[in-house]
């Protein structure tokens, strides 16, 4: 099939979405797909029909309808009256309650490539939530939903990020030159292993909950002629996931062998398996244009098409923050200029920054992290308060919600919109040699109870004055 004229139609709404983003017609070359057999989109995949029947509901071309999980929520037929929301926790949900008339004001608007409000909301109305976790509650469906729903959105991010305001404009800044000179860990003890991630979304295409089965291929085809456009300590190779028919150099993915390997070291996600994601559109057409680049020293992963279209990881062994960052901008930047030779750009805008599916990650969508072992200091019953107030937070060993082992964390910072990814990544480098500084107190039996009560966020983080202690000095 011939995907041409899907792609003009989809260039041909996005300049009302992006504001000045235009894409010409182009001749794509015939793509293989599976015209009677069970495969996406006529089916499901041989792998999908392994998982359980509440999964594979989602993993066909229809949206995610499954009442044993609470599922029922329609996208593509809403109902006139928003369902109960009373009992649900998200920001979603308060949002909704704080403003009932929401629904009767958005509901029948929809972006000029066809998302509609009930498709941002289906993930929060179909997801109660839990009493102690509160999630976002809802996602784009493309990057005009931003602006469109602007009355919803606005307040949901402005809650979920600290009170960003509707008229804010989010700093973007990738200059390397601009990070803190401060070594995170100077003896090599602490930190095992230290990353940085973003996500990055193709402008004029739709997100999960509204992509299509040869939107989502051609997101693949573009994203990944962009990857492996990439040379010298970037040049790698793409591996989409088994069993997907979507890559002509790989007709039937990577060999199982090759995906679990990625999978037990941490480097690929799965199949979406929680009504969150399923209700996201995320698991739609699986596994089909999904898989992961990674370069030839293994230090730089891209996932395509998972939650967000691109998720961009940088890695090593070690504390070397620098130069994990300085590859990341290298590979974010070689990626955008080959987007843009193909008629693409990311998505990004003054307000909210790199535009990805889910609010919680708008603005720099970053993360830097590191695993840090830190006992002694983790063992403080205001350890998590602590990081809070430095503007860092912490998770277990094997991810959100989950437990240390033997006092070791996953600390990162925990801002993502409203500061630069320079800021970020300065805060991050302080906070855990400051952390870390503790430890090693800690070790020798001294109180730090003063330093940790009068340790905040500072006012600004800078490369001219990097902190090397705060004893005697005052920290806002």
């Amino acid at each position: 099939m011939v995907i041409a004229s899907q792609i003009g139609r989809i260039a041909a709404g996005s300049a009302a979405a992006a504001g000045t983003f235009v894409m010409a017609n182009k001749a794509k070359a015939e793509e293989p797909v599976a015209a009677l057999d069970s495969y996406p989109p006529n089916g499901l995949s041989a792998g999908v029909k392994t998982l359980p029947a509440w999964i594979q509901k989602g993993c066909g071309s229809t949206e995610y309808i499954c009442p044993e999980r609470g599922a029922t929520f329609s996208a593509d037929n809403p109902p006139a009256k928003l369902p109960d929301l009373s009992h649900h926790n998200s920001f979603f949900a308060e949002t909704m309650r704080a403003n009932p008339k929401l629904w009767d004001e958005l509901k029948n608007k929809t972006t000029s490539l066809g998302v509609k409000f009930s498709h941002c909301i289906k993930t929060g109305v179909d997801n109660k939530g839990h009493p102690m976790i509160k999630t976002v509650g809802a996602v784009a469906g493309d990057e005009e939903s931003y602006k469109l729903f602007a009355p919803f959105f606005d307040p949901v991010i402005s809650a979920r990020h600290n009170g960003y305001a509707a008229d804010a404009v989010h700093p973007t800044d990738l200059d390397v030159r601009k990070l803190s000179k401060t070594p995170v860990d100077p003896t090599g003890k602490y930190v095992l292993t230290s990353r940085c991630r973003t996500g990055r979304s193709v402008r004029g295409t739709r997100l999960p909950p509204c992509t299509t089965f040869q939107e989502r291929r051609e997101v693949e085809r573009v994203v990944v002629k962009s990857l492996l456009s990439m040379t010298g300590d970037l040049a790698g190779d793409y591996f989409p996931l088994a069993g997907s028919r979507s890559y002509a150099p790989k007709p039937n993915g990577m060999t199982h062998e090759k995906e679990e390997a990625l999978r037990s070291a941490g480097n690929l996600f799965q199949e979406p398996d929680s009504t969150l994601l399923l209700s996201s559109g995320c698991g739609r057409h699986w596994p089909d244009a999904r898989g992961i680049f990674h370069n030839n020293d293994q230090n730089l992963f891209v996932w395509v098409n998972e939650e967000d279209q691109m998720r961009i990881v940088s890695m090593e062994k070690g504390d070397n923050v620098k130069r994990i960052i300085e590859r990341f901008a290298k590979a974010t930047t070689e990626i955008q200029k080959c987007l843009k030779n193909e008629g693409y750009d990311f998505m990004h805008s003054e307000h909210l920054g790199w535009i990805l599916t889910c609010p919680s990650n708008l603005g720099t969508g970053l993360r830097a992290g590191a695993m840090v072992k830190v006992p002694h200091f983790s063992s403080r019953p205001d350890f998590k308060k602590v990081l809070g107030r430095m503007g860092l937070q912490a998770r277990g060993t094997a991810g959100v919600d989950s437990a240390s082992t033997g006092g070791t964390w996953d600390i990162s910072n925990a801002d993502r919109l409203g500061k630069s990814e320079i800021e970020l990544v300065n805060i991050f480098i302080e906070g855990v040699s400051q952390i870390i500084r503790w430890e090693q107190a800690l070790e020798q039996g001294q109180n730090i109870d003063a330093e940790v009560a009068a340790i905040g966020l500072p006012k600004t983080v800078t490369i001219e004055v990097p902190f090397s202690s705060t004893r005697g000095m005052k920290l806002d």
